[in-house]
């Protein structure tokens, strides 16, 4: 993608969703935490489900540490790896606990030495709970940011990097959540619908899918 389109590109992804949100259902920063830490490899409409009945009963660090990995278990079986999953948020839980007075900190380090919490889990985390320009490469950016040429790179840091440098500033923050939002729902893996797409004028994408 030529540097001349990348603004007019993301203007035009502002212009029809000017504020962009997760798709994840949360009201604090640890259930946000725990949501993306669930979503990994799963739907967000899959994560919801299990949280909507999760947090009413345990919506804290403490409280999912007295639930326990069985306990917890109960709660989010519906959800693929959910076994793993379990482990991972009661230790991570502990480690906020003991470690972090049972608040979520807001550095990508700290995030990143907890349990089940990688780079994209910790972007997520600083940027939809404390406003950080953090860029969440997930499957949906890495086939958008290679496809259009905004971002092309052979790993998911490899286009996070890439976008850090490309992505005007003014539209940083909410940069990661357009391009997931391309990517789920136009910009499709195995047919992408070009012929509906608003920003398929500055897209690199050849040959472009006619419309049905």
């Amino acid at each position: 993608m030529k540097k001349a389109d990348i603004e007019p590109f993301f203007a035009t992804l502002e212009a029809a969703n000017p504020t962009p949100e997760t798709e994840l259902e949360y009201g604090t920063p640890f259930e946000l935490l725990a949501a993306v830490l669930l979503s990994a490899q799963a739907t967000d409409v899959g994560v919801n489900k299990a949280t909507r009945k999760l947090f009413p009963v345990a919506n804290t660090p403490q409280a999912i540490v007295a639930l326990g990995v069985e306990g917890l278990e109960e709660y989010i079986k519906t959800i693929g790896l959910y076994r793993s999953k379990a482990g991972h948020l009661v230790e991570a839980s502990r480690m906020l606990v003991e470690r972090h007075g049972g608040e979520v900190p807001r550095t990508r380090a700290e995030l990143e030495a907890l349990p089940g919490v990688g780079r994209k889990t910790a972007n997520v985390v600083l940027n939809v709970a404390f406003g950080e320009p953090t860029m969440a490469v997930d499957t949906h950016i890495f086939r958008v940011g290679n496809r259009t040429g905004l971002a092309p790179g052979k790993t998911p840091l490899e286009v996070e990097l890439k976008l850090e440098k490309r992505v005007p500033e003014q539209y940083r923050l909410h940069a990661h959540h357009w391009l997931i939002l391309l990517g789920r729902y136009t910009c499709l893996a195995r047919k992408p619908q070009c012929w509906n797409c608003a920003v398929s004028t500055y897209c690199d994408y050849k040959p472009k899918t006619p419309a049905p």
